[in-house]
């Protein structure tokens, strides 16, 4: 099995990659028959997505690409940055770029949808618009979780969370994928 794994962030100090990456791992860890791959999606940055562009254009390679990697993919785990309430700039104009090369973004594959913030919110906004949304874009999703207060809830250290009951939480959603 193929689990592909990226935070929907362009941050280089993103706590929702160090999330993302840890899930990864300790499905990985737990199967030995997966393999993970986690993106970062800085190596698929575009020009702002507009109608314009897309007829100067056309579809990018790396829109492309990053569909491809979706597509290669058995499962699909993402950790949103919540900004203002939403998606982050980076990932929304990646996912509207890929979008118009096949509105089903997610082709039908099983997905653990995963937020965390500094806060006590854990981001869940953006993993409820996420969650409303990726079925819309042919995602099939087993389950979601979003860790609150995450230096709080994470080992910095060890790179795994440090609270057992979000790590038993995590550890359910993550099974839902096999």
């Amino acid at each position: 099995m193929n689990i592909l794994a990226f935070a929907a962030t362009n941050s280089s100090q993103s706590i929702n990659k160090q999330l993302v990456t840890h899930a990864a791992e300790m499905l990985a860890s737990a199967q030995p028959d997966i393999t993970t791959e986690i993106l970062d999606i800085n190596d698929y940055e575009l020009p702002l997505f507009s109608i314009d562009r897309e007829n100067q254009l056309g579809k990018p390679e790396l829109a492309q690409a990053f569909f491809d990697k979706i597509g290669a993919a058995d499962a699909v785990i993402i950790s949103f940055a919540e900004h203002n309430g939403s998606y982050t700039a980076a990932y929304k104009n990646l996912f509207d770029w890929v979008s118009r090369i096949d509105p089903k973004v997610f082709q039908g594959k099983p997905m653990v949808l995963l937020a965390t913030s500094p806060g006590a919110g854990g981001a869940r906004n953006v993993l409820a618009a996420a969650e409303t949304s990726a079925p819309h874009f042919a995602g099939d999703v087993k389950a979601s979780l979003s860790i609150p207060s995450f230096y709080e809830n994470f080992d910095m250290e060890t790179g795994a969370l440090s609270n057992e009951a979000l790590a038993t939480k995590l550890k359910d959603a993550l099974v839902s994928l096999l």
